[in-house]
């Protein structure tokens, strides 16, 4: 999304919103851009080796992904896009 200064303070309510819902704003001064607006970036917990290694050994790959990569097996890119 691009906005100008003067459609900001117009729409402000607008702009925060979309950027709540991850969209990212380019904010311009006649014409020029001088600012991204971006939702805030949010902090990952911190898991230790063993939490995450026994977090993945405990579930299943998505089984549309294992029969898609199956299907592709021993195919190049180019056949699997044909």
């Amino acid at each position: 999304m691009r906005v100008g200064t003067r459609e900001l303070r117009n729409t402000t309510a607008s702009v925060i919103a979309a950027v709540q819902t991850g969209e990212h704003v380019e904010l311009t001064v006649r014409g020029e851009p001088v600012a991204d607006i971006v939702p805030h970036g949010r902090r990952t917990r911190w898991l230790s080796g063993a939490t995450l290694q026994a977090a993945l050994t405990t579930r299943d790959a998505d089984a549309g992904l294992t029969c898609d990569l199956a299907n592709l097996a021993g195919q190049t890119l180019d056949e699997a896009l044909a």
